[in-house]
Formats: structure tokens, C-alpha cells, sequence
């Protein structure tokens, strides 16, 4: 663990990134006509391919901007690295862009470009091998799932052979750790069922120096360094985002609402095996409405429909649904078919229900039976517990 520690301090790419070329503008010293008015002095109008390139041959790291003769009305941004000039067709749609990333200023996006042209020169053969030995394989949750789980959560230690605290300032280590160390301490909850679950990984931009939490590398770049689980706050390079488990242990300060959200990804993040909504709904109708008339046919208010949706979002199992509250039992059905509604994957699942739709076709009793359990078997975990629970209620 020592030398991944140190090499997450050290880091190969964060040097080079240090070291990679600035950004040095070539200003226009005429007026030029028909200037957009996003672009600056860096703007030289309609110029040749020649032109540019004697204008920034005077360092690494010069940039100007040209109309293209080509295709007029077209931007081009003419960039200086490794002694040649390269050429980017340049967009704008309120940010300037000339690949994925969108950028506040053509500063940024030419710093931001010389690093990822300077990194991926100087070190392309290391990124190729950086998924190889990764430290999520130790300190991920692989870990969790193979070894009791500690009550709090334990310093963070190097490898020495006396086992003692190595000498030397590691404050900054602890810090950029962080997130490492909180999923090596999770409690794991014995009686959650093992769900598995992808991470919902979305591009995200990270403020300060920032190492993957997959290979424990440096996430280079001004902006759109990697990409962040939306579900539990896993952060990994793109390329890592790939090579990472379906391991998703969803985090309560990630998912911010009960309603809408994905079912498994409720249950993992609430360590159960139905979503609570499912539980305290049932319990509630069955405490107080079973001998009503229409229970699920009769509609309740919506506007105190979406008020217990509301309650639920914004409390979680904190929600009072009861009779104080609500006292006509058809706001809690209207409430409960509200969320299996607004569930992005059915209970019944978009692969799974062919299944049972072929199930339910079958004429032979014994052969509908076994095509159901067949289809059951598709379901995943929670989808499964779910169903089962709901078809009891709906039973009794």
C-alpha cells in the first residue's frame, strides 16, 4: 500500500501537468472586421494556414483564432505544441468548445488542451497501464464485501515493517484520501441483501487536485476531469469508469428523493430489501383500510397525493402518513400507485416481461407455472422482493 499511497502523492501525470505548456496569445494588432463578439484580440480574421502558423511560431503554448478561408463563417483555433501548429474547428453555443468539453473562456480551453496534448504525448504509454494495478482492488469495495466491516473508522497507515507511523507531513495525503478511507470504514449491514447495482457515473468537474478512486491516479485537466457516481460519489477517470464493478453501494446524501428513483438504488441506500415507501404504505393501508369499499379504484386528492410524495422525498422513513394527517386511506393507495408509477424501471422489469407476458399465454397449468418461475428468476433482487411483497398485500 505504500508505494500506491506514494505514487497518489507523486503522482506521474500531476508532474506533467505542472510542467505542461501555458497559453500564450497572439493579440491581433489591427482592427478586424465582423468580429464575433465572443472572441477577443486573439481573433485575426480571414488568414491563411501560413499565416498562422509564422504568427505562433514564436513558442509553445500560442494560440490565435482565424476565420477559415475554406468555409467562411467557420472558426478555427490554431494552437502551437511540439513545434508544429495543430488546427481545431472551433464551436460556440455560449461556451466555447472544440470537443465534449465546454469552456467559460478560449483561455481555458487552450490551457486545458495543452495539458491533455502535453500529458497524453509525455505519457501516453503510462495511461495505457494505469487501470492495471488498481488500489480499488485493496481499499474498494471488494474489501468491504470480503472482510468484516469496522465499527469506526481506522486511521489511515503506511506499510512499515515496525508498523509505526512513517515521519513527514501526510496531511495532504489524509485529505485527498478522503473518500478512499470512508468506503474501507462503511458499515456493512448483514441483513442487506448483496443487490448488484451500476454506478450512474456522470461527467463531472472537480475543484482542486483530484486523484481516481480506481487506480489512484491524478484526474488531469481544468474541467470534465472524470466522471462522479451520482448514487454513491465514486470518483474515477473516464477510462477507469469502465474497468470499476458493479459494486454501487448508493450513499442517503446522493439520492436526494425517494420518488423517481431508480428501485434498486433505493434499497441499497436505505440497507433494505423493499423501498421503505412499499413498507410504510402497506402497513398503513392494511392497519386501517382493508374493509374499505374501492380501496385501490377510488382516487384520493392529488394535490395531497403529491403532498405525501413530497413527505417521502423530503423526510424518507421520517414521513407521517398517518391518520392524523392523512385520513382518507385512498390518498395513501393513490400514493403508493404514484410510485410504482414514477419508477424509471418497472417492478416487472422492461427485459422480464416479455417473459411473463409468454408465461401467461400458456394453457397447461404446470407449464404457466414453471415459465412464471422462470421469469421471477429475471427480476433483479429488489424488483423481486418487491413483487413478492406487493402480491401478498394485494392477496390479503
Amino acid at each position: 500500500m505504500c508505494t500506491i499511497f506514494n505514487r497518489t502523492i507523486y503522482d506521474v501525470v500531476y508532474q506533467l501537468q505542472q510542467e505542461a505548456p501555458h497559453p500564450r496569445r497572439v493579440t491581433c494588432t489591427c482592427e478586424v472586421e465582423n468580429r464575433p463578439k465572443y472572441y477577443g484580440r486573439e481573433y485575426h480574421g480571414m488568414i491563411s494556414r501560413e499565416e498562422a502558423d509564422h504568427l505562433l511560431s514564436v513558442a509553445e503554448g500560442s494560440y490565435l483564432i482565424r476565420e477559415s478561408q475554406r468555409q467562411p463563417g467557420t472558426y478555427t483555433l490554431a494552437l502551437r505544441f511540439g513545434n508544429q501548429t495543430r488546427n481545431f474547428r472551433l464551436y460556440y453555443d455560449g461556451k466555447h468548445f472544440v470537443g465534449e468539453k465546454r469552456f467559460e473562456s478560449i483561455h481555458d480551453l487552450v490551457t486545458d488542451g495543452l495539458i491533455t496534448l502535453y500529458i497524453e504525448t509525455k505519457a501516453a504509454e503510462y495511461i495505457a497501464k494505469m487501470t492495471i494495478n488498481p488500489i480499488y482492488e485493496h481499499v474498494g469495495y471488494t474489501t468491504l464485501n470480503r472482510e468484516p466491516a469496522l465499527k469506526k473508522p481506522a486511521p489511515v497507515t503506511r506499510d512499515t515493517p515496525d508498523g509505526k507511523e512513517p515521519h513527514g507531513d501526510d496531511s495532504g495525503l489524509e485529505q485527498r484520501l478522503t473518500s478512499l478511507v470512508r468506503r474501507a470504514t462503511l458499515k456493512e449491514n448483514d441483513r442487506a441483501p448483496k443487490y448488484e447495482k451500476v454506478h450512474n457515473f456522470k461527467v463531472h468537474t472537480f475543484r482542486g487536485p483530484h486523484w481516481c478512486e480506481y487506480c489512484a491516479n491524478f484526474m488531469w485537466g481544468l474541467i470534465a476531469q472524470g466522471v462522479k457516481c451520482a448514487d454513491c460519489g465514486l470518483n474515477v477517470h473516464k477510462q477507469c469508469s469502465k474497468m470499476v464493478p458493479n459494486d454501487c453501494k448508493p450513499d442517503l446524501k446522493h439520492v436526494k428523493k425517494v420518488y423517481s428513483c431508480d428501485l434498486t438504488t433505493l434499497v441499497k441506500a436505505h440497507n433494505s430489501k423493499r423501498p421503505m415507501v412499499v413498507d410504510m404504505c402497506i402497513r398503513e393501508i392494511e392497519s386501517r383500510g382493508l374493509k374499505s369499499e374501492g380501496l385501490y379504484r377510488v382516487s384520493g386528492f392529488s394535490d395531497l397525493i403529491e403532498d405525501v410524495k413530497l413527505s417521502f422525498d423530503r423526510d424518507g422513513e421520517k414521513a407521517d402518513i398517518s391518520v392524523n394527517v392523512y385520513e382518507d386511506i385512498n390518498i395513501i393507495t393513490g400514493a403508493l400507485k404514484l410510485y410504482f408509477r414514477d419508477l424509471p424501471i418497472p417492478v416487472i422489469t422492461y427485459d422480464a416481461y416479455p417473459r411473463f407476458i409468454e408465461a401467461a399465454k400458456l394453457a397447461e397449468p404446470d407449464e404457466r407455472l414453471e415459465a412464471l418461475h422462470e421469469a421471477l428468476k429475471l427480476l433483479p433482487p429488489a424488483h423481486y422482493e418487491t413483487l413478492k411483497y406487493l402480491m401478498a398485500h394485494l392477496k390479503r
